[in-house]
């Protein structure tokens, strides 16, 4: 065998294998000390070895054997455990009969796994927000494995990050981890993912192109993009940090960090995800503007189908069709918009808002209303502790069958009444206002669809409205409703637990 025949199997089976030579017994990039497991549910744990070689994976009591593929990689299924604080140690071992094993991960605990992702304001940190440094003394139990960024034009088995007996660095993750621990009798581990002004298309598989035909054009301009291409290959190639242009160029990509960040998460037991993204998909209602090319991406109207597409094809990675999915509801912003904060007809990030909403047409999937929160010119707010407290009580209700209240009051119908309309409420015991006024932020529609401004009053678990005495024009038969649809609108509606009611409207017709 010649010498450039050698290396190129070399290369091969460096390829196959994900790290290390051929042969050699390695770990998915998950499986370190400290870990923790996925309580109650299967928990697969996966690696790569010579091709035939037995394996075999012991934990907790439990031995698991399986043989290497013929891609040299193996696979075991851990039977369901329960939580546990007991720091183990799990071992993997290429001879059943070695008692140390070949591999160690030491310091493991069961419990409750989440992924958090999403963009910049997943990836906050808790620096800026006092309310959660005050809780990171009194965090107990939780730890983190932060997903190094980075990018790859092909599908990656393996990931840079460490597991750390300390909490993550994100507001919204460690707020979520910290009111969910507090709840719950199990440790909590983060997987965080996540990356600044990415959009939906950058944490997509190549395969959605058949699925989401907005991601298909992305997809074929990127492709065709070859100036990008060099500049990614250099700067992957080249020194770190990178360059704050490499960096965007990279992130704000379709697909690539998917590869990279996500793929190799999968098939890692864990509850669900916990997903803040859309500012970068809310540049237009609908359409794909042409110019500038950081744009190029789907838009608001379009972002809903594109979710759950997304959705379904992650359930396909983790082979678990019950993956829970927390969305966390844009909040309010208003930049450029600022005149215009609580029209309900400007186009503004409510359209996104809706799209979110449309996640909940899947089962196992909750989002969590933020609209009562956000700064009217600041995309990165620093109100996060609310959202994580709001994502536990999903989590708690949503997937651990806990009776609890976790959102606020929701639209459950419209009643028309020849002069006024009652909106009907569910989640609404207790039914009131957070000051003490009548319910703000109602606008209401005849046929000539110019909205005003909505007089309403609290009944029961009812809000009914009227043309408000400050309109300009009384309407004699209002038919439509939009409620807190607009970019910053001022809200005050909540239920007894003093969480905010959700977004909507009832018409059908576009502003």
């Amino acid at each position: 065998m010649n010498m450039t025949l050698r290396i190129w199997i070399s290369i091969l089976c460096l390829n196959l294998l994900g790290t290390g030579w051929a042969g050699e017994l390695t770990l998915g990039s998950l499986f370190q000390d400290h870990m923790v497991l996925q309580r109650d549910m299967p928990v697969p744990v996966w690696g790569t070895a010579e091709v035939g070689q037995p394996v075999t994976v012991k934990f907790a009591g439990q031995s698991q054997s399986t043989t290497v593929g013929e891609d040299g990689k193996w696979r075991v299924d851990l039977d369901p455990m329960p939580a546990s604080f007991q720091p183990r140690t799990l071992t993997v071992s290429t001879d059943p009969q070695t008692a140390d094993g070949d591999r160690q991960c030491a310091d493991v605990l069961v419990g409750e796994v989440w992924i958090c992702s999403g963009q910049s304001n997943m990836q906050m940190g808790i620096a800026g927000v006092k309310e959660l440094q005050e809780l990171v003394p009194m965090a107990k139990n939780i730890r983190s494995f932060r997903v190094e960024n980075t990018v790859s034009f092909e599908e990656s088995d393996t990931c840079g990050g460490t597991w750390e007996v300390e909490v993550p660095n994100s507001a919204v993750a460690f707020g979520f981890a910290y009111f969910l621990e507090a709840a719950v009798d199990a440790p909590v581990g983060v997987i965080l993912s996540c990356w600044g002004s990415s959009s939906i298309e950058a944490w997509m598989p190549r395969d959605l192109t058949e699925h989401v035909p907005q991601f298909k054009t992305v997809m074929d301009e990127f492709d065709g993009h070859t100036e990008f291409h060099q500049q990614i290959r250099k700067a992957l190639n080249g020194p770190k940090p990178w360059s704050r242009a490499e960096d965007i160029l990279m992130r704000r990509q379709p697909n690539i960090v998917y590869n990279a960040m996500m793929k190799p998460l999968a098939p890692y037991a864990c509850r669900g995800l916990a997903w803040y993204q859309g500012e970068r998909n809310a540049r237009a209602v609908t359409g794909m503007p042409d110019e500038p090319w950081y744009y190029r991406n789907i838009c608001m109207r379009e972002y809903g189908k594109a979710l759950q597409c997304w959705v379904g094809r992650y359930r396909e990675l983790w082979q678990k069709e019950d993956l829970h999915f927390l969305v966390v509801m844009l909040p309010g912003y208003a930049k450029g918009l600022e005149k215009q904060a609580e029209n309900p007809n400007a186009p503004s990030w409510a359209w996104m808002r809706e799209s979110q909403l449309q996640s909940l047409e899947l089962p196992g999937c909750s989002v969590a209303t933020t609209i009562d929160l956000g700064h009217l010119t600041n995309i990165h707010p620093k109100d996060k502790l609310p959202i994580g407290q709001r994502l536990a009580l999903l989590a708690q209700r949503d997937t651990l069958g806990m009776n609890v209240v976790a959102e606020g009051p929701v639209m459950q119908r419209i009643e028309n009444l020849e002069d006024r309309i009652v909106v009907h409420y569910e989640n609404a015991a207790g039914l009131t206002t957070s000051d003490g006024t009548l319910p703000k932020a109602f606008w209401i529609a005849d046929d000539s669809r110019k909205w005003v401004q909505a007089k309403s009053e609290i009944i029961g678990e009812t809000v009914v409205l009227s043309s408000s005495k400050l309109s300009s024009s009384k309407l004699k038969r209002p038919l439509h409703v939009r409620y807190a649809f607009a970019a910053k609108p001022e809200v005050n509606l909540v239920n007894k637990a003093g969480l905010p009611a959700r977004p909507f409207r009832s018409d059908s017709f576009l502003p």
